[in-house]
């Protein structure tokens, strides 16, 4: 289970409304990201995940309320690493090209990578425990192997926060835990801060140091300690609750 941190706010959102053309799907969602925070995003179909998570990364503006970002933290320090779709999973371009592109979210429109970019790169490929799959076709990885190469190239762009949107959907369990034990190691060694929205609540409350449940009636943000003794996550976090674990 997570721990509490002190650390300053990396974002802090007050009384948003989010949705779109104008259609509300979140109201009155307020929570501070701590730096060195591991925030799991949990909650029920269609009650507004993803549509936080392309907010945060401004791919859609709040109908109402406010982002604060630090003043440190900028667009170039996010990694993001989201859905996967079918077309993505067949991409004809090696290992190392795509993770290596990771380091164009800083600064696009370049034709070279820097001799920097290119030990994050491998850095990032050793972490991930991808360095012999480096000259690969990515679309002959299997499904496990493919997110470990993106959580590589979102890491080449995460200098401060690492952003996911459920990045074990339709992987299986063993390879699910491998994913969820690197990306704590992660938030633990690297002190990234990180950002994860899944159905998983079992390990929400095995890796969390925070937890931010949307409901469609009602919200919560605390400590993964305070979502267990909370109403909300007596019934969703325990089996006997009759939550849909």
């Amino acid at each position: 289970m997570g721990t509490e941190r002190t650390e300053k706010s990396l974002l802090r959102c007050q009384n948003l409304a989010l949705g779109y053309e104008g259609t509300r799907i979140v109201e009155n969602l307020s929570f501070d990201l701590a730096q060195g925070a591991y925030l799991f995003v949990v909650g029920e179909n269609g009650s507004g995940k993803s549509t936080l998570i392309k907010t945060l990364l401004h791919l859609r503006a709040p109908l109402a309320g406010t982002i604060t970002a630090d003043t440190e933290l900028r667009r170039g320090d996010v990694g993001y690493l989201p859905q996967q779709n079918p077309v993505q999973r067949d991409f004809p371009a090696s290992v190392r090209e795509i993770v290596r592109s990771g380091c164009l979210a800083r600064e696009k429109h370049r034709p070279f990578y820097s001799k920097e970019e290119k030990i994050r790169a491998e850095a990032a490929m050793e972490k991930l425990g991808i360095a012999p799959l480096a000259t690969h076709c990515y679309r002959e990885l299997s499904g496990g192997q493919q997110q470990r190469v993106l959580l590589a190239r979102a890491l080449c762009a995460a200098k401060k926060l690492l952003v996911l949107d459920e990045p074990v959907a339709g992987l299986d369990p063993v390879i699910s835990a491998e994913l969820y034990a690197l990306i704590a190691q992660l938030n633990m060694e690297n002190g990234l801060s990180v950002v994860m929205v899944s159905h998983d609540i079992p390990a929400a409350v095995r890796y969390a140091s925070h937890i931010l449940h949307i409901g469609h009636d009602q919200h919560f943000f605390g400590t993964t300690a305070e979502y267990l003794a909370s109403p909300i996550g007596q019934v969703f976090a325990d089996p006997e609750g009759g939550g849909p674990l």
